[in-house]
């Protein structure tokens, strides 16, 4: 490559004297080198900096696979040999306790001398049959004791099986006790009622 000529400038001073002197231009050029240089550098710097990058491929999501759902053999027929399924039989419920009754209460009477407990059977009130009266057929003598064993005086009561009839022959209604009250009292009888003692067993009184 051929050097270019070297250039001359000229100078008046204030004398009027010409001066002609080379002008030294490699300075200027190196700066315009260097000026030129740092402004490609930085536009090699920005388009590195704005380039994208090369994005790398996303891996390929795998489909999950694809389950089918089996169904499950359909159940022989039946035939006419086979049994059908006898239902379930549920026990039967057991039976509810019975109540055991309360110790202040009596059981319910047995028989012999547990028949008649304290109270539970009164003592009736009738006419006295005095000893040595001698009673009509259809009348007896009936004895009662209290609870505690205490006799106490007979009194008149009508026969189980005497059924007695009026003057027309129609029956006369008795007593459900069969009790005989005064008005029907035999002939020559003294009317005397018995006077019970108080005590548990109570006392029914005359009809």
């Amino acid at each position: 490559m051929a050097s270019r000529p070297p250039t001359y400038e000229r100078h008046v001073d204030g004398d009027g004297v010409t001066r002609i002197q080379k002008k030294n231009t490699s300075q200027g050029t190196w700066l315009i080198w260097l000026a030129l240089g740092f402004t490609a550098g930085c536009a090699a710097l920005c388009a590195w900096l704005l380039w994208p990058e090369d994005p790398s491929p996303a891996p390929e999501r795998i489909a999950p696979p694809r389950v089918t759902a089996t169904r499950p053999p359909p159940p022989p027929p039946r035939t006419g040999n086979t049994p059908a399924p006898l239902p379930h039989a549920e026990a039967p419920p057991s039976p509810a306790p019975e109540p055991v009754p309360p110790r202040d209460e009596p059981a319910e009477p047995s028989d012999g001398v547990h028949l008649y407990r304290p109270g539970t059977k009164p003592l009736k009130q009738g006419l006295v049959v005095p000893e040595g009266f001698e009673l009509p057929p259809g009348y007896v003598r009936h004895y009662q004791s209290t609870d505690e064993g205490q006799a106490v005086k007979p009194i008149l009561m009508f026969h189980p099986d005497y059924h007695p009839t009026d003057s027309n022959g129609q029956p006369v209604e008795l007593p459900a006790n069969r009790v005989v009250p005064m008005e029907l009292a035999p002939p020559g009888m003294p009317l005397e009622v018995l006077e019970l003692p108080e005590g548990p067993e109570g006392v029914e009184p005359l009809p």
